[in-house]
């Protein structure tokens, strides 16, 4: 039995939807994050990294979310939601499972991260944390988050999705940066082919019932 060691509000989500699409039979095994937004301590017992996603099948133990996909694709996908070895769409699936993590989110957390500075410093320092977080987004964050925006509606006008006219696991893979970015900047929601995009990866069944079973779902707010 795979068992998913799921943290609330995480990129295990993505982990979820993959077993519903595949209709796999499954366990989620339930952490909940500290006050500080890490996960527990306990996690540590399953992975020695204490992050989420883990999953447990047998005697195996797999972390990293584009590394469990494509177990999980490999394993039990009966070749589903992976392009043919050896297309055009195969890299293109090969890349976004890597981008998404690779270059996206980086960026997205990092601006995360920032925002979050003036809160923490005292009253009188708060003016200058606010005007270090206008710069690092004037030149440095916003420009370069704006480039990925633009370049990923560039590919989506070109493809159904992400690797090409068949959902694959690397729309799952797109979906965490997508999703937490939609949910601090809505010129996400301003660009058609990001914006449509969201509302079909929100439509599908598999997608609902793993919202369903991994419970509320509120990302970098």
């Amino acid at each position: 039995m795979i068992v998913v060691h799921h943290l609330n509000n995480s990129r295990s989500q993505r982990i979820l939807w993959m077993l519903e699409e595949l209709g796999l039979d499954y366990e989620v095994k339930r952490y909940e994050r500290e006050p500080s937004m890490q996960a527990p301590a306990s996690l540590k017992a399953i992975h020695p990294l204490g992050k989420s996603p883990v999953i447990t099948d047998g005697d195996r133990t797999l972390a990293e979310s584009g590394a469990i996909l494509e177990y999980l694709a490999e394993t039990y996908g009966r070749g589903q939601f992976v392009p043919t070895a050896g297309t055009d769409e195969r890299i293109h699936y090969r890349y976004f499972l890597h981008y998404a993590e690779g270059s996206l989110m980086p960026l997205l957390l990092m601006k995360l991260i920032f925002s979050r500075i003036p809160e923490r410093l005292p009253l009188l320092f708060k003016p200058v944390g606010h005007a270090i977080v206008k710069g690092a987004n004037a030149t440095l964050l916003d420009p370069q988050i704006g480039t990925h925006f633009m370049f990923l509606e560039s590919e989506l006008g070109k493809r159904a999705w992400f690797a090409g006219p068949d959902f694959t696991a690397a729309d799952i893979q797109m979906s965490f940066p997508l999703e937490a970015a939609a949910a601090r900047a809505p010129i996400v929601r301003q660009m058609p082919k990001l914006a449509a995009f969201l509302d079909r990866i929100h439509a599908r069944p598999a997608y609902q019932r793993a919202l369903a079973k991994g419970g509320p779902y509120e990302l970098l707010k």
